[in-house]
């Protein structure tokens, strides 16, 4: 067997991401009733092994501090490590994978809905009873049989990590491995839910009142779906015009958003497609797809602007750089991106432009939208918060529904479902990951701003400018580091607080 060497790692490494990205990609967009992943893993078991992680720990440990080496031997380290974790429980995902696309819930008699598209029947129910019913029924099915799944998945992948040993614990892995201290982030997010308390308690009533003509005591998480719907904006974004439109905004940005044949977008309805929309990068720059299912209204506006964020940062990255900065490193990178886009939504300038809004109403529409963003944001914090409980070992199973419904309903005001608790949970702490891009892409906006002015979503030269300087460097930077050079900027919540303020204010 060819012994291994760092080039071997990198060349089969992307092999390997790449047919996983593709089986990830034809099962989740409904081209496939299942992923076999197995047989992946199978094949590329001589870089996924313990030979393999240890060669990539000596990389590692080899390569001076604060060196390029050594950035790249970190990256290929959590990778390693990610990935050998995951093969541990392929199976329970192979499984997950297939029962997601086949899964009906039986919502009353003689009408069933397939599970998958339970967050989008519930969004676009026009009465109470019908989306609390659905929900009653999605939750049922989601206890008995996808709970399950998803608890046995992360019981089994912490057991993993901390067999590994590399750490005290699986938190302190994750911190060694990524260089994001969690505490510190934590604290940000506590600090963040207390500084925006009154702020919340002022707006939530009023917007449940406007909007579903219900109180805060009747809230739940089917309400913040039918709410944020904003099916009442529904005249100022048709379906017609949503590819247009952000192709149109893409053009006078000085970007193709397909660039170049390496972007394909996917937004049929299709059945067994997530209702959750995603970017597959499956060959990174040459291969990138835009998968979206359609809910309606902004919901599918807003989506396809965070996506086309994905997509664009995978599409430009600088194909010569080596597997690790094209595909690895800091996802909050390509999150940030993703919400620099996303966060358009929320630009008058942008809204008055490429959408349906008129003058008299872009300032209820900006409203609303600054109420979602801090609704996000919290609910975003307390996922922080509870999966801190969950991977520190300090509350016991039987436990953490409890602990998962009091921190995210205490945060949101919304009542959230026990069945919940371990589907509504992403692995290896990627809420630090969507926090720090929101932070970062407060940032980015700052410096579009500050180079191209107020209205730089349609200044042709700020697409180019963002490919050369953002896009092209793929993750080689941490998203620290890219708001240090991108604005000379500490990551913080600070900024997005006054944007929300003065967004309800609008």
């Amino acid at each position: 067997m060819t012994a291994l060497t760092l080039e071997r790692l990198r060349r089969e490494g992307q092999a390997f991401s790449e047919e996983i990205s593709r089986e990830g990609y034809l099962a989740h967009a409904g081209h496939k009733p299942t992923a076999d992943l197995q047989p992946i893993y199978d094949r590329h078991s001589a870089i996924l092994g313990e030979g393999a992680l240890d060669f990539t720990l000596d990389l590692f440990r080899s390569s001076p501090a604060s060196s390029e080496e050594r950035r790249s031997a970190g990256y290929l380290l959590e990778w390693q490590i990610e990935s050998q974790a995951t093969r541990e429980v392929v199976t329970l995902d192979e499984r997950e994978v297939a029962w997601e696309s086949s899964a009906v819930i039986d919502v009353a008699a003689g009408r069933s809905i397939p599970y998958q598209r339970a967050a989008i029947e519930i969004a676009n129910a026009k009465h109470r009873p019908e989306r609390i019913a659905i929900d009653d029924a999605r939750a049922r099915v989601a206890a008995a049989e996808h709970a399950p799944l998803r608890l046995e998945r992360i019981q089994r992948e912490k057991a993993f990590i901390e067999e590994l040993e590399l750490a005290e614990n699986y938190v302190g892995t994750f911190e060694a491995l990524t260089g994001i201290s969690l505490e510190q982030l934590a604290s940000q997010c506590s600090g963040f839910i207390a500084e925006t308390q009154a702020m919340w308690d002022d707006t939530f009533p009023y917007f449940l009142r406007r909007t579903l003509q219900i109180t805060a005591a009747e809230a739940t998480r089917a309400d913040a779906l039918a709410l944020f719907r904003g099916r009442e904006f529904d005249g100022a974004f048709s379906a017609a015009d949503l590819e247009p439109s952000i192709r149109r905004h893409a053009a006078e940005l000085g970007l193709d958003p397909f660039a170049g044949g390496r972007i394909t977008f996917d937004l049929a309805e299709r059945e067994g497609k997530d209702s959750r929309a995603f970017c597959a990068p499956v060959r990174v720059p040459e291969e990138v797809y835009l998968v979206l299912r359609p809910h309606g209204g902004v919901t599918d506006y807003t989506t396809l602007l965070h996506e086309l964020g994905h997509a664009l940062h995978f599409g430009f990255a600088d194909a010569h750089y080596p597997f690790e900065y094209r595909w690895l490193g800091d996802s909050s990178v390509t999150e940030g991106y993703a919400m620099l886009f996303d966060h358009l939504m929320q630009d008058r300038g942008w809204l008055l432009r490429y959408t349906g809004l008129g003058r008299n109403d872009v300032g209820e529409y900006l409203r609303m939208a600054s109420f979602e963003e801090l609704h996000f944001l919290r609910r975003y914090c307390a996922k922080l918060l509870y999966e801190l409980e969950v991977y520190s070992g300090r509350t016991s199973w039987d436990v953490l529904p409890d602990a998962y419904v009091e921190t995210l309903s205490g945060a949101t005001g919304f009542r959230y479902r026990s069945a919940d608790a371990f589907i509504d949970l992403d692995p290896r702490f990627y809420s630090s990951r969507y926090l720090r891009a929101w932070q970062l892409q407060s940032v980015l906006a700052q410096s579009l701003v500050a180079t191209f002015d107020e209205d730089w979503f349609r200044n042709p030269a700020a697409g180019p400018w963002m490919v050369e300087n953002l896009f092209a460097e793929g993750q080689r930077e941490s998203a620290s580091e890219l708001a240090v050079r991108a604005f000379g900027a500490e990551l913080s919540f600070g900024p997005l607080v006054r944007a929300i303020e003065r967004g309800l204010t609008s």
